[in-house]
């Protein structure tokens, strides 16, 4: 393998760093501690292309890969934005999948060059409080009503529901009982979240506070069947088709909040002086963040290699899965030894870190949580019996 930097990844880095360096620490800090969408920023990723990277340049957007794509997110993150920065973007970068893959020609071109160009905020609606990540047992229904559908249904952690004028939304068409197999009878909708029918109520939560999370009501809402993602019936492969470039996107994520803590802490330990020497001279404090550079490198090669098969068209359900795992590790690693390299400090809002350690937690958990990537590994890689 050759491990020469591709000259047009370093001019990606190099971009995104110099739009990042508009929006520092303390610009973070605020929209996060206000609960205030960072629209600026967004528009500054929007004027810049950057928004609509991995969308097809025949809808206005500029055809690159999973491996741009997570770059980008990477560098986002890496900035000291971290998920606060990288969420207000990943859904318009990547969230359209499915309808780039499986939408009519009309649905593409009504939606997808808003969505590159930045002026369309999409979320994305498929959990639900009492199905989790049993996604075939969802409840909200979408049943046939003229030359639509009227959908009644609640979701929850819907991302930039507020902001949003559409929402990808997983409905269930045809009852579970009804069907050959679960996963049959799922459809998918680009729906009207600015509707009277759709009722948004943020969720508050310990962190990212800067991109609320919503619970979000569907009373009886009207959506025209133009708006369907491909078939009825089949909205559960179409998600799948994207559940590996999630991943990666997510690990690379997570490295890049790795690495703001990271740069954070070692900045910290060469300055701060107790007892006459810089605190890191000692190995309690120098260790564990050589430890956390080595788990953040290995977490990169793995993204690297999982974004490589998934731009070839290869099976990457081991490499993406993988990927996800070792950079969430990876990444709370190293928030965590960043604050604990502050001491009390890393307590304190103004140092920062805190804030990269609650936004690090996140990715243990989603879009999916550790235990259900040993399940994957465990059964479709080890060959153990199912466990769940």
């Amino acid at each position: 393998m050759d491990f020469t930097e591709n000259e047009d990844h370093r001019l990606i880095r190099d971009a995104i760093r110099e739009i990042c360096a508009q929006f520092p620490d303390a610009y973070w800090s605020e929209m996060d501690s206000s609960h205030t969408f960072p629209q600026d920023f967004y528009d500054a990723m929007a004027k810049g292309g950057w928004i609509g990277i991995a969308i097809p340049d025949a809808y206005g957007g500029g055809g690159a890969g999973i491996t741009e794509a997570s770059i980008i997110l990477e560098e986002v993150a890496a900035s000291g934005a971290c998920m606060n920065g990288a969420s207000s973007i990943h859904l318009s970068i990547f969230g359209m999948h499915p309808v780039v893959k499986h939408g009519s020609e009309e649905l593409k071109h009504r939606y997808l060059p808003r969505v590159a160009q930045g002026d369309l905020h999409v979320a994305f609606g498929v959990t639900e409080p009492d199905a989790g990540l049993d996604t075939t047992a969802i409840r909200t229904r979408a049943v046939r009503h003229g030359d639509g559908y009227r959908i009644t249904g609640r979701k929850v952690w819907t991302s930039k529901a507020l902001e949003s004028e559409r929402v990808l939304l997983l409905t269930r068409t045809t009852a579970a009982e009804e069907c050959a197999k679960r996963t049959d009878g799922l459809t998918l909708f680009v729906a009207d979240l600015k509707d009277p029918a759709v009722g948004i109520r943020p969720i508050p939560k310990v962190g990212r506070n800067a991109v609320a999370s919503c619970e979000v009501t569907y009373d009886g809402l009207y959506v025209d069947a133009a708006d369907r993602v491909g078939e009825e019936g089949r909205g559960f492969g179409y998600l799948l088709d994207g559940l590996n470039a999630e991943r990666v996107l997510v690990a690379s994520e997570a490295l890049g909040v790795g690495r703001a803590a990271l740069r954070r802490a070692v900045a910290y330990a060469k300055e701060r002086t107790v007892f006459g020497r810089p605190i890191g001279k000692n190995q309690g404090i120098s260790f564990p963040l050589a430890e956390a550079h080595a788990k953040l490198t290995a977490a990169e090669l793995a993204i690297r290699q999982a974004s490589w098969r998934i731009d070839r068209g290869l099976s990457s359900g081991e490499q993406a899965n993988l990927a996800k795992y070792l950079a969430a590790e990876a990444g709370y690693f190293a928030a965590d030894a960043a604050v604990q390299t502050h001491g009390g400090f890393g307590y304190a809002n103004e140092y920062h870190v805190e804030r990269y350690w609650r936004e690090s937690r996140l990715m243990r958990i989603a879009p999916i949580p550790q235990e259900m990537v040993l399940n994957y590994l465990a059964e479709h890689v080890l060959g153990l019996p199912r466990s769940y």
